[in-house]
């Protein structure tokens, strides 16, 4: 018998091979596992081209680790046949692996598949010599070897399973089963190896036409190295890539839902707003039509809320709001849902047992608004009024409900406010009326069924005629004249004023054009403007488009703002009357006296006049309370360099006392009533 010896280096390498193949594969079967679609297949034939490889490297190094004392060569066809059923035996086994479910048969039937492949690629790779005469294979070994091969095989899909998903420390889960499957592979060709005995006198006949052992040596050992870690390389790569992408998908899903939040929840109180309230009615709807039932929308109000708002400011306003919510909020069942659907408003949704029921709910919810609220320091009172509807009784549809329930609030408002009312049909007429003048309104301006008329301003010494105030009418097709008292509510409710308010100024500075034309050079025209408006953030670029569409200079135009408007936001309203200043406009404050004013911030305002509110021309005689309060302001006006009006006189009695107090000018209906344009010459 010829002896053999192994070469311990080699030995060492074909254990480093067998244990990065093994990794190799177990790699391989993570990225199978969360790959989609052709994916699955190109990892699939990669993973069984670098597999195979490795084992089959792993092998032909322990063949080159045994030395005989002879020559050695390795046949061609052979040995790319050991090869072919390396890799076969591998995208077998990795085909398994990546079904979703496989039972103890299955991994059986595999395991055996797996290990008689491995086997034969040893020993049809050992008949890759060629010799003469053959080898004598001792049977014990042989089988112990093919044994260990299905045995190593079992084992490295049973992890290979076990491990095919990103668990906590998987990789290093896998080092460690890379490293018990190589010494199991290794071991199987070395008891293959130890089965081989070579006669004496054996020669290797594959010398005339094979490949050196020294040749084969080189090529197979960078070969399969380059093949494992290219793969490996690539799978790390593609592992990095698919944690950036798992990221990336995170941060979009958290941007998904905060815009998602955003979208369907109000800025300032986070409760749900129309656009998520409205797909919950929806759905209660739904309920009851299905399966009976019913639900009620309370719609609530906050009474005072504005006096609060316009005396302390938009930032007490706005942390009241917040306190508000989170008192109701916290009062609220699971099923019930609480959404703010626009300033002061706040609508509750709860499923009922009966509707006799939702008195409970509406006492509890005025109580609730009725205690105090501290804010800032300051201890703040309000109230809320209610109105109540109910589905199916008072309709089957998210408006009409919303609708009617508002419609119920307006009526508690008109009761004293501080309550609740439950919808009835009456209600029901005026809602449709108010709904049937809101679509009116939106054509109004496109029909031309507004009108302006205008009030003459007169000097108050000289009683010349200085200008005039345009005030809003609305003819309405069935209802006459309308004063705007009885549209301007919607108007603004609906943000229908911005429209209408650019109308008026349009129109008002064509006629003041008009007048000019006419030859009166020293005339103003003045302008209301309704909070909304004020707010716009367009006002600015507006008036300069009217006063440049008519050629009119700006101090011809007096945009009037009321006391309470100019201080709701002291600071935005500076900003934005220092740019209508600055284009030579004239401003006013409207109604001066009744609102809550800071003077500290009312001597910054670029205003040039002061009009006093009616209120206090109304009963102003000599000697009377009105007449010192008119005093007063008259005083504060003359020293702030303003001119004052004062609007409201009707008498004879009352002009004159306004003439002697000092007063610059004068409007009324004794002196002049509102007419149309072509009447006020």
């Amino acid at each position: 018998m010829l002896i053999g010896h192994y070469s311990n280096f080699l030995v060492f390498i074909s254990l480093c091979v067998a244990i990065l193949a093994s990794y190799t594969a177990l790699d391989m079967t993570g990225r199978i596992a969360t790959a989609k679609g052709r994916d699955v297949y190109f990892w699939m034939i990669g993973g069984a081209l670098a597999m195979g490889v490795g084992i089959w490297s792993m092998h032909f190094i322990g063949m080159l680790a045994f030395q005989l004392p002879i020559k050695l060569a390795y046949d061609l066809s052979l040995t790319a046949l050991s090869l072919l059923i390396a890799v076969v035996s591998s995208g077998f086994a990795l085909w398994l692996v990546s079904q979703p479910r496989i039972g103890c048969i299955q991994l059986g039937l595999g395991a055996l598949f797996m290990g008689v492949g491995i086997a034969s690629m040893h020993y049809i790779g050992m008949a890759a010599l060629l010799m003469l005469p053959g080898i004598d294979y001792s049977p014990t070994l042989l089988g112990a070897s093919v044994a260990v091969a299905v045995g190593a095989s079992a084992m490295g899909l049973w992890i290979a399973i076990r491990l095919r998903k990103n668990t906590p420390h998987v990789r290093r889960n896998r080092c460690a089963a890379a490293v018990l499957i190589g010494i199991a592979i290794v071991g199987m060709h070395y008891i293959g190896m130890a089965a081989a005995n070579f006669p004496e006198g054996s020669y290797c006949n594959a010398l005339s036409s094979g490949v050196s052992g020294g040749q084969l040596y080189k090529v197979v050992v960078i070969t399969s190295l380059l093949v494992l870690i290219g793969a490996l390389l690539l799978s790390l790569q593609d592992y990095r890539f698919q944690i950036r992408t798992a990221e990336m998908s995170d941060a979009l899903l958290l941007a998904n839902q905060e815009l998602t939040h955003q979208a369907l929840h109000d800025k300032l109180t986070h409760l749900p707003n129309r656009t998520l309230l409205y797909s919950r009615i929806e759905k209660s709807i739904l309920k009851v039509k299905e399966k009976g039932g019913c639900f009620a929308l309370i719609f609530i109000d906050l009474d005072g809320f504005k006096a609060i708002n316009d005396a302390f400011g938009h930032d007490v306003g706005d942390k009241l709001l917040k306190e508000v919510a989170s008192r109701l909020r916290g009062h609220l069942h699971e099923q019930e849902t609480l959404a703010r659907i626009g300033g002061d408003e706040f609508v509750l949704l709860i499923d009922l047992q009966e509707p006799s029921n939702v008195s409970r709910v509406a006492d509890k919810q005025i109580r609730l608004l009725s205690k105090s609220f501290l804010v800032d320091d300051y201890c703040l009172q309000i109230s809320a009024s209610m109105g109540v509807a109910f589905c199916p009784d008072h309709g089957l549809d998210q408006h009409e409900l919303l609708s009617n329930a508002d419609a119920a609030m307006y009526h508690a408002k008109e009761l004293g406010k501080n309550g609740y009312c439950i919808f009835d049909s009456p209600m029901k007429s005026k809602a449709r009326h108010q709904l049937q003048m809101l679509q009116d309104l939106r054509v109004a301006v496109d029909r031309k069924q507004l009108r302006l008329y205008y009030q003459p301003k007169f000097d108050a010494q000289s009683g010349e005629l200085i200008g005039a105030e345009a005030l809003l009418r609305w003819q309405h097709p069935v209802s006459g004249l309308l004063l705007p008292s009885q549209f301007i509510g919607l108007a603004e409710k609906t943000n229908l004023i911005i429209p209408i308010g650019n109308w008026v100024l349009f129109e008002a500075c064509r006629q003041m054009r008009e007048w000019l034309d006419q030859g009166y050079k020293n005339w103003r025209i003045a302008v209301n403007l309704s909070a909304v408006q004020f707010g716009h953030k367009e006002l600015v670029a507006t008036v300069t488009e009217a006063l440049a569409s008519h050629a009119l200079h700006a101090s011809s135009l007096t945009l009037e703002v009321t006391e309470t408007i100019a201080m709701r936001d002291a600071e935005e309203s500076l900003l934005l009357m220092r740019r209508l200043a600055d284009m030579g406009v004239d401003l006013s404050i409207d109604d001066f006296g009744t609102g809550y004013s800071s003077l500290m911030y009312l001597k910054r305002l670029p205003v040039n006049e002061l009009k006093i509110d009616r209120g206090f021309v109304r009963d102003l005689k000599a000697g009377s309370e009105d007449e010192a309060i008119v005093s007063a302001i008259i005083t504060l006006g003359k020293k702030m360099g303003l001119r004052i009006v004062a609007e409201g006189v009707e008498n004879e009695q009352q002009r004159q006392l306004l003439i002697h107090l000092g007063c610059d000018s004068l409007q009324g209906y004794l002196l002049g009533r509102p007419v149309p344009a072509e009447l006020f010459i």
